[in-house]
């Protein structure tokens, strides 16, 4: 029972649950650069949040269908069609041995999550099965898909049909607003108000390491390096040359530039579908407003995630 690549796109791997308790180690956590909507797409198909679903990046791709089995996709906004019938994202679809699923380029957002009843076989390592791209690491064979590769499911199944409720579908923008908080050299800053006044654009440098940022420059009383310290996805680092890079799933677990803020973890999921070009601004919390909103935001979705907790 499986599926087959016929067109992968520029960067199509297998997402899961994150690595958890491992960066000590040097193991960074990877999984769904947007974790939200692959649990979208999961829930849709009857699945755990983190069962090993396709992330798509940018391009889309195609895949055709060895077995029956329910399906849905979820995140960026982009065309599809299953055996050449238009689709609506946010539903569970019944595709049917033969079938080809088509998810069009992202006209917004970055990325698209496709789920498969049952969820997909995927090489574990560290108690995930997500794909570490630059070690080659879970997923299939640590790598990205490719034209011809053909993934198993593992336990294929059909079930009844239904959507996303509108209030939970996740809007996918041109401007985005994230909520951060000071981090271990804000302090540093030559002007605390740069970090905020400005909108920033994202630049073309946008992928599952980090989200390079251009426009205003951010600058530090710090010269030369800095003894490398712990980096988390969401630290927010200040290069020498003052333009900032936000660090994304697949991050390294320590880093040499100083570290002037973090997105919250409520906002993580949004580093996902950060387009080259959108417009990005920072707006500060304090600890308890963090923790409130967080608070918050879990009550909101549990009424369709029951375990949010879990996945931001």
């Amino acid at each position: 029972m499986s599926i087959r690549i016929l067109k992968p796109g520029v960067q199509t791997t297998i997402q899961a649950a994150r690595r958890t308790g491992l960066r000590h180690m040097g193991v960074p956590s990877s999984g769904a650069a947007d974790p939200l909507s692959m649990a979208l797409a999961n829930r849709l198909v009857g699945n755990a949040p983190g069962t090993p679903a396709l992330e798509v990046t940018l391009s889309g791709m195609t895949i055709k269908f060895l077995e029956d089995v329910s399906v849905a996709v979820t995140g960026a906004v982009a065309l599809c069609s299953l055996d050449g019938t238009a689709m609506e994202p946010h539903a569970t679809l019944q595709a049917r041995r033969g079938d080809i699923l088509a998810v069009g380029a992202a006209t917004r957002g970055v990325r698209s999550y496709i789920a498969f009843a049952g969820g997909l076989q995927a090489d574990d390592f560290l108690g995930s099965s997500s794909t570490y791209l630059p070690a080659g690491l879970g997923g299939h064979a640590g790598k990205c898909l490719a034209a011809g590769d053909e993934i198993h499911l593992r336990d294929a199944a059909t079930i009844n049909p239904f959507q996303t409720p509108e209030e939970f579908q996740l809007p996918m923008l041109s401007s985005w607003m994230l909520r951060v908080s000071r981090s271990a050299e804000t302090d540093r800053l030559q002007d605390s108000h740069a970090l905020f006044a400005p909108k920033f654009t994202v630049a073309n440098r946008s992928d599952r390491m980090g989200v390079a940022l251009q426009g205003a420059k951010v600058s530090t009383d710090i010269e030369g390096d800095m003894p490398s310290g712990p980096v988390f996805p969401g630290t927010v680092q200040c290069p020498g040359d003052g333009s900032l890079f936000i660090l994304s799933a697949d991050a390294q677990t320590t880093g040499g530039y100083p570290r002037v803020a973090k997105v919250l973890r409520e906002d993580l999921h949004i580093l996902g579908q950060l387009r080259p070009g959108d417009a990005l601004s920072f707006v500060e919390r304090s600890a308890e407003e963090a923790a409130t909103e967080l608070r918050a935001k879990h009550d909101y979705w549990r009424r369709w995630l029951a375990d949010i907790e879990s996945i931001i």
